[in-house]
């Protein structure tokens, strides 16, 4: 394996006191804020909202079926059940996190959200 035998380095800096005025440690890796943590993933809040729509009207579906309210099978009350807890959990999800985002809450972000 090659080596690079022409490559420079510099010393770093030894400074390590780098007080604001609070008389805190600051740290120039935290203080960059990019842009894209404050844009709204408006594709993945309304997939988000329509899979959480979606997995409660199967869910109700699949009550209605169980209880006899509507005609159908048993092993299709399941199915639906499967569906609508598959497309529920994630909509939930997904739409809590936009919530809470939204609200300003601690911890809670639009950048937790993937965009598409």
């Amino acid at each position: 394996m090659a080596t690079r035998r022409n490559v420079r380095y510099s010393p770093l800096n030894t400074d390590e006191h780098n007080f604001t005025s609070l008389d805190r440690p600051s740290d120039p890796r935290f203080d960059f804020t990019p842009k894209a943590l404050d844009k709204v993933p408006w594709k993945s809040i309304a997939l988000a909202l329509f899979l959480l729509f979606l997995g409660t009207t199967l869910l109700v579906i699949s009550f209605f079926v169980f209880t006899g309210h509507m005609g159908g099978e048993r092993s299709q009350a399941y199915g639906l059940l499967a569906l609508g807890i598959l497309s529920f959990l994630p909509g939930f999800y997904e739409t809590r996190t936009a919530y809470y985002a939204w609200r300003g809450a601690k911890g809670y972000s639009f950048s937790a959200i993937p965009a598409y």
